[in-house]
């Protein structure tokens, strides 16, 4: 993602072993071209030679277990690879420990000389702090051309690509280091630890970035937003949210704590409090929660208040509904201005097929309602609390569909009497 807004030509990806997974991950934004051996970086590079060998331009390489880089940072590298006339530019590091990284090893004009890896390094060179990050910057045509001249003459019987430089250098072509400033981009990922920092780092600057538009995260190392959010300023982020998916958030919002959101817009002015909302679009001004869940296409207008265990699937609200306690709306439309009582329910499905529900505005569904779908009830119409509605209400209709109560006098002492002798 953060080399995708920087490229005006094609991007691969290059797979190897577990190729299969990286495909399906990759495969939609850039061209997919396999490694069968792992024979080093340079050889990896290789596999992209029937698309790119002879192609006039430039060629970023980066490492895939790198996923903190900055489209800043790479923009910031290409820029200076151009404007320096550099035929090869290394990003570099300045680490305070550079224990275990290929040092860059300048010459007295500042041009890289080479890189040496840590175990090779002598006691000076392991002074040097500079250290490779492992992106790089080619002019296209030298870099298969100098692909082609490398040799496997190492330990690994690999081809490297830092082996280029020495090879750059033979020829008089120039070869410079670019400098990056925050060098925790450049962390890799090789475990389940390095994941966990990696997230981490992550989840800091997205959240930073949001707070300096002018978003409140109450506590930002209990907030998760993803990197397709957008959020409009003003908006309050309580602990434990988690925003993912594309997300779009308008403003005056107040959001959690303990609120799961994807792939859900957001208007304005809402108030959405320990809730699970997924695929699902909200107005303004809303009462959302607590515990309300919405999924499979669910739509709420404006002014509605929904919440306390409240289920909603592929439904839609219209204006000032309100359904505040213990309901399952499904496969339904509901109509502006009306209200469904605590513990209805839409029984949509007869365990083949989904049917709809659809009840008009201004409309009362009594509490403890079952309406047996496909139904309509229009506009204004009512029906009565613990009612089984299996027939269409008409407008400014009262539904009463409920067994007749039967009082028996005594029956209840007689019944205690019994129990008492048992």
């Amino acid at each position: 993602d953060a080399v995708k807004p920087l490229i005006d030509g094609k991007l691969i990806t290059v797979v190897g072993h577990g190729g299969e997974v990286s495909k399906q991950i990759v495969e939609n934004d850039s061209l997919v071209v396999w490694q069968h051996e792992q024979l080093g970086t340079g050889h990896a590079v290789e596999q992209a030679a029937p698309i790119l060998k002879g192609v006039e331009g430039t060629t970023l390489i980066i490492n895939g277990d790198t996923p903190l880089f900055t489209t800043r940072t790479l923009e910031r590298l290409l820029k200076e690879h151009k404007e320096k006339g550099h035929d090869l530019t290394v990003l570099s590091a300045v680490l305070d420990n550079p224990t275990g990284y290929g040092r860059i090893i300048r010459n007295e004009d500042g041009f890289v000389k080479e890189i040496v890896e840590h175990a090779d390094a002598s006691e000076a060179q392991r002074r040097v702090q500079e250290v490779n990050t492992g992106v790089m910057v080619y002019s296209n045509k030298l870099l298969f051309e100098g692909l082609e001249q490398l040799d496997t003459n190492n330990v690994q019987g690999e081809l490297y690509l830092t082996d280029l430089i020495k090879l750059f250098k033979s020829k008089s072509l120039v070869v410079g280091a670019s400098i990056m400033d925050n060098p925790i981009e450049m962390s890799g990922i090789n475990d389940r630890v390095q994941l966990a920092d990696a997230a981490k780092e992550m989840q800091r600057a997205i959240n930073r970035k949001h707070m300096l538009a002018g978003v409140t995260i109450e506590d930002p190392t209990q907030t998760y937003i993803g990197p397709y959010v957008e959020i409009e300023p003003d908006t309050i982020i309580a602990p434990g949210t988690s925003i993912l998916g594309v997300c779009k958030i308008g403003s005056d919002n107040y959001i959690g704590p303990n609120t799961y959101l994807e792939n859900t817009n957001i208007g304005s002015k809402n108030n959405i409090i320990s809730s699970y909302l997924t695929d699902t679009n909200v107005g303004d001004n809303n009462e959302l929660g607590p515990y309300l869940k919405t999924r499979a296409n669910t739509n709420i207008g404006n002014n509605c208040r929904v919440g306390n265990f409240v289920e909603l699937k592929n439904a839609t609200l219209h204006n000032g509904v309100k359904s505040a306690h213990l309901t399952y709306i499904g496969d339904s439309e509901i109509g502006e201005q009306t209200n469904i009582g605590a513990g209805t329910i839409t029984a949509n499905y007869d365990g083949k097929n989904k049917y709809k529900t659809k009840v008009g505005k201004n409309a009362f569904i009594g509490s403890g309602t079952i309406l047996i779908a496909p139904i309509e009830v229009k506009d204004g119409a009512f029906t009565a609390a613990g009612s089984t509605i299996t027939d269409d209400v008409e407008e400014d209709e009262l539904a009463i569909a409920r067994s007749e109560q039967i009082n028996k006098p005594g029956l209840a002492k007689k019944y205690r009497k019994n129990s008492d002798s048992s």
